[in-house]
């Protein structure tokens, strides 16, 4: 059985040498270069017209040959030299070169769409080094011919499964009509996210992510039972699987499903929007993503607090920009009590006016807010809308201005100090010298 399907692999390799050695290959290889710089003119002159700015667009890329673009229009201009070479010339190059360019289509496009979909993923690296050798071995496989040999033989390979015959190739052909659908799935969803989530902010924000986590997972929904469909598999058996799932997530999967159910809740009634300063189980912070799972706060110190979404839905929550994103800060001053109160009171909102990201409106004010026992201590209260830029050093900035007037109007700053008193005829020796 083997010695057959080898003669014919033999023979057209011998046929491909006899080819390259004809003096019409320089005719073709000059034909290839003519369609790489059309397509490079192609992509220049859309990429000026459409690009915009972004380096994880999968079409453009960063530069004119990096993004997918660019092997496509190779390829389509390819396939259109070799129809109208075939009329004169056997073209042999371009029988090589669009097998090659196929496998560049689609070890670009795997990488491309998987970083824009997965950007911070680390198992994203080693899948896309899998779909390149991939891609690079099937093509080799190809233009030696060994590919529709292999695949014979892998369709010999079957068993049974229930009433339906599989075998290898069946198998094989299913995981790749898969991963196509699934990457082109991918793409549409991230491109249509991008789209949604471009220059929105707030409110805005927390919806459109809401709608794009709804059709990320609508679209990986159709493109599994497109996939489904395609390899052969009886649909009306996911019914059995569904049912299974749902006994799992009624027994096991109570709290991860409550969460994503939440977490459509959240972008849908927007209590939590993207930006917001909240405090969640003692944890303060601005809101930086909302995920179907999880919400993540962000403090002012850099750390950042990963929340499931049914803790902020079934909790206590505080969010100090729901409906006003301004918030109040005050600092706390003590003067001695010989001090001119209305002077003191006016310094203090003069230096808290003096920062830039306090609010003129509303003012600052300063109160008397107790007697303390060193001195008179003065509240000097502030509105701020940018809580997520830090509070220290606007605290800082304000202490600093009010120690500068304080000493600039010699008001006194008075230390801690005890008055010590002793029973006539009892002083110590200390204190009688």
């Amino acid at each position: 059985m083997s010695g057959p399907a080898k003669t014919p692999v033999f023979e057209d390799l011998g046929r491909w040498l006899y080819d390259f050695s004809r003096p019409s290959i320089l005719i073709e290889i000059g034909a290839l270069l003519v369609c790489a710089g059309l397509a490079w003119l192609v992509v220049l002159l859309l990429r000026k017209k459409f690009y915009h700015n972004d380096p994880r667009s999968t079409l453009f890329g960063r530069r004119a040959i990096d993004g997918v673009l660019f092997p496509l229009a190779l390829l389509g201009s390819a396939f259109l030299a070799r129809a109208l070479l075939l009329q004169w010339l056997p073209a042999t190059a371009f029988r090589l070169a669009i097998p090659v360019l196929i496998a560049l289509v689609v070890v670009r496009v795997g990488a491309k769409v998987l970083q824009l979909a997965f950007p911070r993923a680390h198992w994203v690296p080693p899948l896309e080094q899998t779909i390149s050798w991939l891609a690079w071995v099937a093509m080799a496989l190809w233009v030696t011919g060994l590919l529709p040999v292999l695949l014979n033989d892998l369709d010999d390979i079957r068993w049974k499964v229930g009433a339906s015959t599989l075998s290898l190739r069946t198998l094989l052909e299913g995981l790749v009509t898969t991963g196509v659908v699934l990457l082109v799935t991918l793409w549409l969803s991230a491109v249509l996210e991008n789209r949604l989530l471009r220059q929105a902010s707030g409110a805005s924000l927390s919806l459109r992510k809401a709608l794009a986590n709804g059709l990320r997972a609508l679209l990986l929904f159709v493109g599994l039972l497109v996939a489904a469909s395609s390899v052969g598999i009886d649909l009306s058996t996911l019914s059995v699987l569904g049912g299974a799932v749902g006994v799992g997530v009624g027994l096991g999967l109570q709290k991860l499903a409550a969460s994503y159910v939440s977490g459509f809740v959240i972008l849908a009634e927007r209590s939590v929007r993207i930006g917001d300063n909240v405090r969640i189980d003692g944890f303060e912070g601005r809101v930086t993503d909302i995920t179907g799972r999880y919400t993540v706060i962000r403090a002012g110190s850099g750390r950042e607090s990963i929340v499931p979404n049914d803790m902020v839905v079934g909790s206590r929550v505080e969010n100090f920009s729901l409906a006003d994103p301004k918030v109040w800060n005050s600092t706390v001053i003590s003067v001695g009590y010989d001090s001119d109160v209305d002077l003191v009171m006016r310094l203090l909102t003069e230096a808290a006016l003096s920062c830039p990201r306090v609010l003129r409106e509303p003012a600052p004010s300063a109160a008397l807010s107790n007697f303390g026992a060193d001195g008179l201590e003065f509240t000097v209260g502030f509105w701020i809308d940018d809580p997520h830029n830090g509070l220290l050093g606007l605290r800082s900035d304000i202490n600093l201005a009010v120690l500068r007037a304080l000493r600039a109007h010699a008001i006194d700053i008075p230390y801690p100090q005890r008055v010590l008193h002793w029973p006539a005829g009892q002083a110590p020796a200390a204190a009688v010298q």
